[in-house]
């Protein structure tokens, strides 16, 4: 069943010490960075009352210095670039904007539309999912909402927007992780998502403790798919071995997430925890904490 997969074979690789990851699809690089919610310090203050100092250069510094290191075709947000749920303010749409001006005019972007996105095809985007490496398997624009034209701020390369259920590129399926992937995203090799914001509690021998972000990586499971109509037609389900799943941190440092070491703990994806098998956590900085239930 397996044999229906697609040809040019995907590869995930964490870039160390940060939460952004090099995807290699037959010759091109793609470099995924999930939920970095851009102007979440302005949602503190207005929403929260909390005063914290804007990091919007940081945010933008950061990128544009793995951008120089992993020096990708492609860049690739796996949901959740805004954080307003409407249209954005003044500060988070200008911060994106600098962004975008900031970044290398050859590099494509790919924007999986997260449940934070809202009104993002209005004002960003160019066009439908583009496939990579010449791979004619890149869908997913008719199932869900379609990309959008929009105002393409100047200075980026081409930008592309498409739904939060995903699209495949090749062998990488890429999604947000709010909703239930599109069923072509399943035929990948790699399945790469948000989202979530993997974080694990780790205590020292005296009692202390800390949260750090964490990756999660195993393979999806087939039990929650199964009973599911629109995944009929997935060639693997029937009794094949599921494609690899990567949880990616979240980039904004600032946002929190599901301490998935932690009993009881819910998770935000509606997939998750039961879709991912054998599933480990992994630091940042490489570290392998094992089964992330049981770290």
């Amino acid at each position: 069943m397996d044999a229906d997969r697609p040809t040019t074979k995907a590869r995930v690789d964490p870039v160390p010490g940060e939460p952004a990851a090099i995807a290699t699809v037959g010759c091109e690089r793609a470099l995924l960075v999930a939920d970095y919610h851009a102007g979440y310090e302005d949602a503190l203050r207005y929403e929260r009352g909390v005063d914290v100092p804007g990091r919007a250069p940081d945010r933008r510094e950061r990128v544009l210095s793995l951008v120089d290191r992993v020096d990708p075709d492609r860049f690739v947000v796996l949901g959740d670039l805004m954080h307003s749920i409407g249209d954005p303010g003044g500060a988070e749409r200008g911060e994106l904007e600098v962004l975008f001006e900031s970044l290398p005019t050859s590099l494509d972007v790919t924007i999986v539309k997260g449940n934070h996105d809202g009104l993002i095809e209005t004002w960003l985007g160019d066009g439908e999912p583009t496939e990579i490496d010449g791979d004619d398997s890149a869908s997913g624009a008719d199932s869900g909402s379609p990309a959008h034209d929009g105002d393409v701020p100047a200075g980026s390369g081409r930008v592309t927007i498409v739904p939060g259920d995903g699209v495949r590129l090749g062998g990488l399926g890429v999604c947000h992780g709010h909703t239930w992937p599109a069923p072509d995203v399943l035929e990948s090799d790699v399945v790469c998502l948000g989202h979530e914001h993997p974080c694990v509690r780790l205590e020292d021998e005296i009692g202390g403790s800390r949260v750090e972000r964490a990756w999660l990586r195993g393979r999806i499971d087939p039990g929650p798919f199964r009973d599911r109509p629109e995944y009929d037609d997935v060639s693997w389900l029937p009794g094949g071995r599921g494609p690899k799943l990567v949880v990616v941190p979240a980039f904004n440092d600032l946002v929190g997430g599901t301490w998935v070491n932690v009993p009881d703990q819910s998770f935000l994806s509606p997939f998750l925890p039961d879709g991912l098998a054998d599933g480990e956590a992994y630091l940042l900085d490489g570290t392998r904490l094992g089964a992330y239930g049981a770290v």
